[in-house]
């Protein structure tokens, strides 16, 4: 598995860490533990810095409107920090552009040190 995360109730925070290929199914299974952990609110950290994916558009474009679907069920959405080298943002351009979407503040950073220091700047 290329996915890890760690769901933290105390401090409302989501570390998640891409390391290899990353697939579909991993993406998915994030999201459903995240939604059945109430844990959408939470601050989230997505480090991607070692992480890839062999994805293809339809994949992707299946993972947009998941995300989508759920901004569109209302409720609160925490605030995202996602890391990654500058050379891979092309990659998830679509899935961005969907994140973007949602009322809620969002970053893209190139290394873990300042994205942390802005997740860290919002309430619990």
């Amino acid at each position: 598995m290329s996915l890890h995360w760690t769901i933290d109730s105390r401090d409302h925070l989501v570390v998640a860490v891409a390391d290899g290929d990353v697939t579909r199914a991993e993406i998915e299974h994030y999201l459903h533990v995240l939604d059945g952990a109430n844990a959408m609110g939470y601050r989230k950290l997505f480090d991607a810095s070692n992480g890839d994916t062999s994805m293809g558009t339809d994949d992707l474009l299946a993972i947009g409107v998941q995300i989508r679907d759920r901004h569109s069920k209302g409720g609160m959405l925490g605030p995202l920090a996602i890391v990654m080298p500058s050379d891979k943002s092309e990659l998830i351009s679509r899935i961005l552009g969907i994140l973007a979407a949602a009322d809620r503040p969002m970053r893209v950073f190139e290394s873990i040190e300042p994205a942390r220091r802005w997740i860290d700047s919002f309430p619990k």
